[in-house]
């Protein structure tokens, strides 16, 4: 089993945060005060905290595309990667980058796409057919 991580960010209203964690992702929420929720997101514990989100910018290139810096996100099977990708674009979630394929054919293939939470933060989600390409070396 692979360690979890735990990262905690702000959000700017838990009441929004539960419903995108919890009803869009899927994220089973953990305990809670007035002012944080944590999440099980894919294993690995998400900590909410209200405050101000951290400053990002486009500054990322990814392909073709500049993305935002910093970010978070995890990995999935590509079945499992698919599927939330459908779940996203049935929630009318708005992408930064949209669910597409990059390296196709080479060493670390890979499925992506990026997004924002209500408060802001950016989110990336990918997808491989085999966990192998995620550190593969081109």
């Amino acid at each position: 089993m692979i360690p979890p991580f735990h990262l905690a960010i702000h959000v700017t209203s838990l009441e929004e945060a539960r419903d995108f964690y919890g009803t869009v992702l899927g994220a089973e929420e953990g305990r809670s005060t007035e002012t944080w929720v944590d999440f099980d997101l894919f294993g690995h514990q998400l900590s909410l905290h209200l405050g101000p989100p951290f400053a990002t910018t486009d500054t990322g290139k990814v392909g073709e595309h500049m993305v935002p810096m910093p970010h978070f996100g995890f990995v999935l099977p590509l079945e499992r990667w698919q599927e939330m990708a459908e779940r996203l674009k049935a929630a009318n979630v708005a992408f930064v980058l949209e669910p597409s394929v990059r390296f196709e054919g080479e060493p670390g293939e890979q499925w992506t796409m990026f997004f924002r939470d209500p408060s802001g933060n950016p989110i990336e989600i990918k997808g491989f057919r085999d966990y192998e390409g995620l550190f593969a070396k081109g």
